[in-house]
């Protein structure tokens, strides 16, 4: 086989275009992702210009387009464009009421939050600053978060207690503004990729552009100049206008070798290690990957950072395959499960109990929901209740203060079984717990969620 671009054999061109794809995709998607939120919005809230939010009508309902998105969240979503200059952001008192707002750079680092956990409820005022700014701060801003690159996404969640708590979000939603502060008009979209590229390169052509417009840390670009030979960091003209077929070809294994790589970590980590049937998935060290980048609100190394530079390249794209917008465990965890204690996947035709001998260790809230399985969507309930936590009211207690969850589709007959039921669709479920500020026990691991315990009246209970 004839050698590949730069004289270097194919096979070499495929592995290098493999760590490519691995290193690269976070970046692909997190910008594709503000491309799609500009141009069509995503699910509830709709599409906006730069610099200014777009916010959702409330939590999410069984007509919800996001998969597994909160039943007692409202999110506001805003995409940050700092070529032009600063950006000033409001943040209205919430009396107390839990919110954040998590601040991520085109590489998918979460590098800042606000919010009670580090900045209190009250009001107050901040400057987003592009990368190397050096100008003066106005008086009455609070404090100065600094992007690591010129785009950047803040994704908002505010509680809700249900549409009775709606007035109270949508006067939230009023006062929460971006400012741009710039003495010069920022970008209206993203930098356009060369068009003529064969759609098998259109990945590589996007990370070429886009890697060239939102450089990462210094010792990611060490890392990233092995790619010379790809094509990678030419600039002007797209390198892959008129590729050869051999390259074409080194360079579509090579895209089909990381995306495997990718998905076979994702299907590892995705299954429990050592668990006993039913066992709770939950990730808090998933976003760690961030190496460089600690703004306010942050927690550094050594726990909360990923030790191996290389290594962090491939957690942050599963990350990355996995969800943009995800939150530190230190913010928030969210755990699942697909099967009971038996270790049976969970099912609507059965019936099922969550027993809590103890409230799970929050300093915010802990919330309950169950989607569909597969395809993690809110089904419609007669009920019309998708979450159910320590905010829902009427929930009865034990005695000694114990919390039993009932997950079925019908409604329990027992009054008290009613008012701790928690509907669930007919078919596959997944239920996903919701943990805000959670306490060290449960970033340890030394508080488990306990198994889904199947009720013996069902077919195959």
């Amino acid at each position: 086989m004839a050698p590949g671009r730069g004289g270097l054999e194919p096979d070499v061109v495929t592995a290098l275009a493999a760590d490519a794809y691995v290193y690269g995709s976070p970046l692909v998607r997190r910008l594709s992702a503000v491309q799609a939120c500009l141009r069509d919005g995503r699910g509830a809230p709709s599409p906006v210009e730069f610099n200014d939010f777009a916010h959702a009508d409330g939590p999410a309902t069984p007509g919800a387009h996001v998969p597994f998105a909160p039943a007692d969240l409202v999110d506001a979503l805003a995409q940050l464009d700092l070529s032009g200059g600063p950006v000033r952001l409001h943040v209205p008192d919430t009396a107390g009421a839990y919110f954040v707002l998590q601040f991520v750079d085109a590489w998918s680092n979460a590098f800042a939050y606000l919010g009670p956990r580090v900045t209190g409820a009250g009001e107050g005022d901040w400057m987003i600053v592009p990368p190397g700014w050096a100008g003066t701060v106005p008086d009455g801003v609070s404090g100065v978060i600094d992007a690591p690159t010129s785009v950047v996404s803040v994704v908002g969640r505010l509680a809700c207690d249900g549409p009775e708590d709606m007035p109270r979000v949508r006067s939230l939603q009023q006062e929460l503004t971006l400012t741009h502060l710039g003495d010069r008009a920022h970008r209206t979209r993203l930098p356009a990729t060369e068009p003529g590229v064969p759609g098998e390169l259109r990945f590589f052509e996007e990370l070429r552009v886009w890697m060239g417009d939102f450089p990462p840390s210094r010792a990611d670009r060490a890392y990233q100049d092995r790619f010379q030979p790809l094509g990678l960091l030419e600039e002007g003209i797209s390198p892959y206008v008129s590729a050869g077929p051999g390259l074409v070809r080194a360079l579509g294994r090579g895209l089909a070798l990381g995306r495997l790589r990718v998905e076979e970590v994702a299907r590892r980590t995705a299954v429990a290690a050592d668990g006993p049937p039913g066992a709770w998935q939950k990730h808090p060290h998933l976003r760690d990957y961030n190496l460089d980048h600690f703004g306010v609100g942050t927690l550094g190394p050594p726990e909360w950072v990923i030790s191996d530079r290389e290594a962090s390249y491939l957690v942050r794209a599963v990350a990355a395959r996995r969800g943009h917008w995800l939150p530190h465990g230190y913010e928030a965890v969210y755990a699942h499960t697909s099967r009971d204690s038996r270790g049976r996947p969970l099912h609507g035709a059965h019936r099922y109990v969550l027993r809590l001998a103890q409230p799970p260790p929050v300093r915010a809230f802990w919330s309950l929901t169950a989607y569909d399985s597969p395809g993690g969507h809110l089904v419609v309930n007669a009920a019309d209740r998708y979450v159910i936590g320590d905010r829902t009211p009427g929930l009865v207690h034990g005695p000694d203060g114990s919390l039993t969850l009932h997950l079925s589709a019908q409604r329990p007959a027992d009054p008290v079984e009613a008012a701790n039921w928690l509907p669930v669709p007919a078919g596959g479920f997944l239920p996903v717990m919701r943990l805000h500020l959670p306490d060290q026990s449960v970033l340890d691991g030394s508080y488990v969620i306990p198994p889904v315990d199947p009720l013996g009246d069902g077919p195959g209970a």
